[in-house]
């Protein structure tokens, strides 16, 4: 079997699309860089899986040096979207929290 030579290329592009397409999700600024507090992130993803709703174990956490908190992934219901941000605002260190959870109702 003979691979075409543009197969490697095509594959690369397929799986930067996510990559790319998340990139622009995060804050920006002239000079802003988006720098990961892994310990406010550590912090929320604790108190996540501490609630023992089963869904909020799949929350994606991303957290920058200012405080700024981006949740995202999905959730059984409206009440765990709410219940999900409650507990990342309770956290020290989280000044706003973006919540990008989707409901899938499941």
């Amino acid at each position: 079997m003979k691979i075409s030579p543009i197969a490697p290329l095509a594959l690369a592009a397929v799986l930067a699309v996510p990559l790319v397409s998340h990139a622009d999700t995060k804050p920006v600024g002239a000079t802003k860089v988006w720098v990961k507090d892994s310990v406010v992130t550590t912090k929320i993803k604790a108190q996540l899986a501490a609630s023992k709703v089963s869904s909020l174990a799949v929350v994606h956490v991303d957290t920058d040096a200012d405080g700024f908190v981006q949740l995202t992934g999905k959730v059984a219901t409206p009440a765990e979207k709410d219940r999900a941000e409650s507990i990342a605002k309770a956290v020290d260190g989280v000044k706003s929290v973006d919540n990008r959870l989707t409901v899938t109702g499941k």
